[in-house]
């Protein structure tokens, strides 16, 4: 089943969970906030393989730091336990926030890269696609592990036997 999602009106007709996420991000206008930053929702939520504490992960193609900060700030800072950063650690500088709603904890990240050449982005593509290829079973041992404590790359490569980095291992099964 192939799923454009760089929209998300698929979650409308996903399970509950999805339909909770697809409502609270309409309810709250999140995508139409950050349209200018070519937003997508990434993450476990939209594979359905997320747990119980699952948030929803936003990636944004951000140019100017400065600019987008103050653009998060004034549109999200009224919400419960928000908090903004900048993480230095990666290749790509980038710019984080998150926070509170009534139904989920929401990050944003945002870098200098085109969301749909990020590393988030790209696992989760190459990450459906091994759903679809292994069924049923297949996704009940990664949620499993996730239940375990387990991060979601880690435990893909867990299952398949992918050696080293495992955020770099599912990189190398892009198509």
């Amino acid at each position: 089943m192939n799923i454009d999602f760089k929209q998300i009106d698929y979650l409308q007709t996903g399970n509950a969970k999805q339909r909770l996420a697809y409502r609270t991000l309409t309810d709250n206008n999140i995508l139409d906030i950050l349209y200018e930053f070519d937003p997508i929702l990434v993450g476990t939520i939209p594979i359905n393989i997320d747990i119980e504490n699952s948030d929803l992960d936003i990636i944004c193609y951000i140019v100017d730091r400065e600019y987008f900060k103050q653009h998060i700030e004034r549109n999200f800072d009224h919400y419960s336990e928000f908090k903004i950063w900048e993480n230095n650690t990666l290749q790509h500088h980038a710019v984080v926030a998150s926070f509170q709603t009534d139904d989920f904890e929401i990050e944003i990240f945002g870098q200098n890269v085109p969301t749909s050449q990020q590393n988030a982005y790209r696992h989760m593509i190459i990450e459906h696609q091994l759903l679809i290829q292994n069924g049923k079973e297949f996704r009940n041992k990664v949620i499993e592990l996730k239940q375990k404590g387990m991060k979601t790359e880690p435990a893909f490569a867990h299952i398949l036997g992918l050696e080293g980095n495992p955020y770099e291992a599912l990189l190398r099964l892009e198509s």
